[in-house]
């Protein structure tokens, strides 16, 4: 393989880099902004939570369920008309931010809830007896206790927001999914294809790296 067609691509690949990351951070702040407090919401109000309301958990997790089961592509033509009266457009990055949050608050929050139900219920149960309330046990007890977890799961999210920008990429988002599809596919150039696949997995394997790092570093306090 020969590298003759990175020439004078430089500036178009950073710029494609920096869309990608701004896709992708400003939707993984909006979706922890609403994707975690609706994941602690879905814990409290479901069987075993704190304050059960067996009809409000069950119309949450048919909403998120449903959102959950539409494929990122699909989704991004659906909401189409929600990202345009939002931005006015649904073409560029800005627009692919709107269907990137949709997609990705409901799949945060059942990550959420799945770390929060692994909180050990006797800590729950002792700041019951001491007297503790609802929003108290929430503040002082769940969330710092899964904090670690919660942390995995955002570093799992910020993966999963990388590979749905590609594709948001594909259909005028553009990002470095964007790049490839018209540097590297479209004019049939390999090398550019190959350069730009493994700039996306060092920027998974950067985040993923931090993430972990720490998350160790929050379930050893």
């Amino acid at each position: 393989m020969t590298f003759e067609n990175l020439q004078g691509i430089g500036p178009d690949l950073w710029e494609a880099t920096l869309q990608t990351l701004y896709m992708v951070g400003v939707s993984s702040l909006l979706a922890a902004l609403f994707g975690i407090p609706l994941g602690v919401l879905l814990f409290v109000t479901g069987e075993t939570g704190l304050a059960p309301r067996p009809a409000l958990n069950k119309v949450m997790g048919f909403i998120v369920n449903v959102i959950r089961s539409i494929p990122f592509i699909i989704l991004l033509v659906f909401v189409a008309p929600i990202t345009r009266a939002l931005v006015g457009t649904t073409i560029g990055s800005t627009a692919a931010i709107v269907p990137l949050t949709i997609g990705a608050i409901p799949f945060l929050s059942r990550l959420v809830e799945s770390a929060i139900k692994e909180v050990s219920p006797g800590k729950t149960e002792a700041a019951v007896a001491m007297g503790a309330g609802r929003m108290q046990i929430t503040r002082k007890v769940l969330l710092p206790e899964a904090r670690a977890a919660i942390i995995a799961a955002v570093t799992v999210l910020v993966v999963a927001q990388i590979g749905n920008s590609a594709m948001a990429g594909v259909v005028g988002g553009g990002g470095l999914g964007d790049f490839a599809i018209r540097y590297g596919y479209q004019r049939f150039q390999s090398d550019v294809m190959f350069v730009t696949v493994v700039l996306l997995v060092v920027i998974v394997q950067a985040i993923q790296f931090v993430g972990d790092r720490y998350a160790r570093s929050l379930s050893h306090r």
